[in-house]
């Protein structure tokens, strides 16, 4: 048996605890849910809820439900002017989101004074 603290996780208990959060987290005067919200209701580090994400895939299931919450509350808010945009975006960032464009240029240029194929072909056709 390892050494140490009695693990606080519970289960069922547990994973009800990460609902009832989900779903009340403004009364737990959060804006939007979060992973540092939580731990402070439940009373545990954040490391630790990481901790039970790994070790518990019914916990890691709760957990991604969060993380989507979290997303949803900050695409919608953000569209509707709730929260500020900047702010909104730098905070999506850490969900993959991304406001840069891809501006690849793909362009051939013949920097030579010989025709090209297409035009050699063209010029003795």
């Amino acid at each position: 048996m390892p050494a140490g603290r009695p693990t606080k996780y519970k289960g069922d208990e547990s994973v009800a605890m990460v609902h009832d959060y989900i779903t009340n987290f403004a009364q737990y005067d959060d804006m939007i849910p979060s992973v540092e919200g939580l731990s402070m209701v439940i009373g545990v580090a954040v490391s630790t809820l990481y901790l039970w994400k790994d070790e518990h895939e019914e916990f890691s299931e709760v957990l991604g439900q969060l993380q989507i919450a979290q997303r949803r509350e900050l695409v919608n808010k953000g569209l509707d002017g709730t929260f500020n945009s900047n702010i909104t975006k730098l905070v999506l960032t850490k969900h993959g989101y991304s406001d840069k464009q891809d501006t690849n240029v793909n362009a051939t240029f013949n920097l030579s004074d010989e025709p090209t194929p297409d035009e050699w072909e063209e010029e003795h056709s």
